[in-house]
């Protein structure tokens, strides 16, 4: 039977032998012994921010100890601190046009490459770039790193992964296109997954998955993860990688049809820890599943979850959800 740990909205919770001074929200539901050596199931989800019409792309900067995201609709991204909580950091995000435009047009996943640069993808200018400014003096001006695929401009890349020698991984579903899928602007008839190397030069890896969302590489870089946020096949799909990185073994990591008919949120952003554990989020928060792709537990979140950043070591999980910033502390 699944072990279910309730928490409450409430502004004082005890963890270790510390007190939070964060609201929280949700709970931990175990749905496998081990997940006792990954999280304790009384730890309390936190709510370290929130107001936020959409966050996404959670990134904990070590050297700067910040968590960096992303509010798509309002086109900003923001950062956390543990000394002043909240504060704007760079605006625009992800649109730079001067035609005002609704939907999602913001950055959204972000993420670190081998120099220490902020890259972000990028939903209004439909591209993946570069923030080109320190870390600790942010601004408005980017360097394109990919922006079309055989002379057409992407849908809106949405998530990213490096791998180690530099190449870039991402997913171009349409969810920043105004109109999204029957956007008249939209210009590749799929929804991709991609690679860029250093030299820029953009390969498509699969045009088959329905919605790509949420990347991740599995440990030893062999095996690519891939959400689809499709609410008609909500599922994570595995790839291995060949020495051309070509895909192949294409299989299901896990399905979620049941579960979305049920619980806010489709298989979205994901990470994966030194372990091997997989954080996924899906349908009613984050999904923790074991380096065998087998469920052990579960962070449920009354709000859809987007995307979870891993920090301090594999010790702290944030958790973008919807108009809050999370966070869960760990064993790890």
């Amino acid at each position: 039977m699944h072990k279910v740990i309730f928490s409450v909205l409430t502004a004082a919770l005890a963890f270790g032998c510390n007190e939070s001074s964060f609201k929280t929200i949700g709970s931990i539901q175990q749905l496998d012994p081990s997940l006792e050596k990954i999280i304790d199931t009384t730890a309390p989800v936190e709510i370290i921010a929130e107001g936020f019409d959409w966050t996404e792309g959670p990134l904990w900067v070590e050297s700067e100890k910040m968590l960096l995201f992303s509010d798509i609709p309002p086109n900003k991204i923001f950062k956390w601190t543990e000394g002043k909580g909240t504060e704007l950091y760079l605006t625009p995000s992800g649109y730079t046009g001067a035609t005002p435009r609704a939907g999602e047009p913001g950055s959204n996943g972000l993420l670190l490459n081998k120099e220490g640069k902020l890259v972000m993808c990028q939903h209004g200018d439909r591209r993946m770039a570069m923030m080109d400014a320190p870390l600790n003096a942010p601004k408005a001006a980017f360097v394109p790193l990919a922006d079309n695929y055989k002379g057409k401009k992407f849908n809106s890349p949405n998530d990213a992964v490096f791998r180690s020698n530099g190449d870039l991984f991402f997913t171009d579903p349409a969810y920043g296109l105004e109109k999204t899928m029957d956007d008249p602007a939209k210009e590749i008839p799929f929804q991709g997954v991609y690679k860029a190397n250093e030299k820029g030069e953009v390969t498509l890896l699969t045009a088959n998955i329905t919605r790509p969302n949420g990347i991740a590489f599995t440990n030893n870089e062999k095996t690519l993860i891939v959400a689809n946020s499709d609410p008609q096949k909500p599922v994570w799909y595995m790839f291995d990688i060949d020495e051309h990185d070509s895909l192949y073994n294409e299989r299901l990591m896990y399905d979620v049809t049941e579960a979305s008919k049920k619980e806010k949120g489709s298989p979205d952003g994901l990470k994966v820890d030194k372990q091997g554990n997989v954080f996924a989020t899906g349908p009613g928060g984050v999904w923790i599943f074991n380096n065998e792709g087998k469920p052990v537990g579960k962070i449920s979140v009354p709000e859809a979850c987007s995307n979870v950043a891993l920090a301090d070591d594999d010790k702290t999980l944030y958790i973008t959800a919807d108009m809050y910033v999370l966070r869960v502390r760990m064993k790890n």
